[in-house]
């Protein structure tokens, strides 16, 4: 499951993640919700907290995540993601450096501060 982190900039956007995030969180309501922030800007930035209430990703979702990455490869300004997670932190790592914006990686301790990063 995810949710909507609200109160950020116009400019950002940023999601939760709760339990297992599937294919249906992302058609539903990431995809969406992304589509409709690029339809606004033409340069995004995106936080993505997988704390503790975080388990897994369905491979499909994570498929989503990839599609929806590649179709806005040049216009993701910022990435921020916050987890503790070691195979999440690995892949951001990895993958972080294939998108031409900036990418940062915060431990669940860091939330307020990767939230003023992206924000700034």
């Amino acid at each position: 499951m995810v949710e909507k982190i609200p109160d950020l900039p116009d400019n950002v956007l940023g999601f939760t993640a709760k339990g297992t995030v599937t294919a249906k969180d992302y058609e539903s309501v990431i995809i969406p919700e992304v589509e409709a922030l690029f339809s606004r800007h033409r340069k995004v930035r995106f936080l993505y907290y997988l704390g503790e209430d975080f388990s897994r990703f369905e491979a499909a979702a994570m498929w989503d995540d990839t599609k929806l990455g590649l179709k806005h490869l040049t216009g993701w300004e910022r990435v921020a993601v916050v987890s503790d997670i070691e195979w999440i932190r690995g892949a951001i790592r990895v993958f972080g450096l294939a998108i031409p914006g900036h990418v940062r990686l915060f431990h669940n301790r860091e939330f307020t501060e990767a939230t003023r990063w992206i924000s700034e």
